[in-house]
């Protein structure tokens, strides 16, 4: 055959923004917020090839937000400035034994909490459970920060991806439920659902990839996918505890 004359695989035009199909773009849908507190979200690099990374969603939804690629942060710059600055609260999103459970504070206990003189900043791994482990073992600028930590209200509805753990929430959906359980004491207003619009864009997000995979099956046959039977899932699973 003559490699030279064969046509070129064919590509899908991609959104530059957030890099999905244009068919799947969720651009339209993304209506950004000031949540009043700041996020920093830390993309590991097989996330940033994935399509469906609920970081990237994330950070295009919230205003004053940071994503950074990576996944040993000992030497990056602005990592090091934002988990140092002492005009900002710097914590990290991380559950485990030491991890202050908001879900269990009364709201008295989570405006106390707060440093009204300093601006609440959450570092949020965006990865898997086993890089978002790695990225703080070797990340020695993450591992002074005070973590925070949730009860998650219900299973996650990333549908797409077998999730490790069932009290997993993916990036987006631990942003929101944080956002629920402290914008209050920030000065956010929650009772205008405005935060909610992550989960509309993360819900469009999944439906597409319901879809896709739905298509897919009718295409090639029987596959271990079904729309209505999909196990529950997550990117970047937060779970309820954590054992070291």
């Amino acid at each position: 055959m003559d490699i030279e004359s064969t046509p070129a695989p064919q590509r899908r035009e991609l959104c530059l923004r957030c890099f999905q199909p244009q068919k799947t773009c969720y651009c339209a849908l993304v209506q950004s917020f000031n949540p009043q507190m700041d996020f920093v979200i830390l993309l590991h690099p097989l996330e940033h090839r994935r399509r469906v990374a609920t970081g990237r969603m994330s950070h295009l939804c919230l205003e004053n937000s940071f994503l950074i690629r990576g996944h040993d942060y000992s030497k990056h710059e602005l990592v090091t400035e934002l988990a140092n600055d002492p005009a900002r609260q710097s914590v990290i999103l991380y559950p485990g034994p030491t991890s202050k459970n908001l879900t269990l504070l009364s709201d008295q206990a989570r405006q106390e909490w707060i440093d009204r003189d300093k601006k609440l900043t959450i570092f949020v791994i965006d990865g898997t459970w086993a890089t978002a482990k790695k990225t703080i073992k070797h990340s020695a600028n993450l591992r002074h920060l005070p973590r925070i930590c949730f009860t998650p209200p219900r299973p996650s509805e990333f549908r797409v991806r077998k999730q490790p753990h069932a009290g997993c929430f993916s990036t987006i959906e631990a942003i929101h439920h944080t956002i629920d359980l402290i914008g209050p004491s920030c000065g956010f207003d929650t009772t205008a659902r405005t935060h909610d619009g992550l989960l509309r864009t993360f819900d469009f997000m999944v439906e597409q990839q319901l879809d896709f995979l739905e298509d897919s099956r009718k295409r090639e046959g029987p596959s271990r996918y079904k729309k209505s039977k999909l196990p529950q899932l997550s990117v970047d699973g937060f779970r309820k505890s954590f054992r070291k």
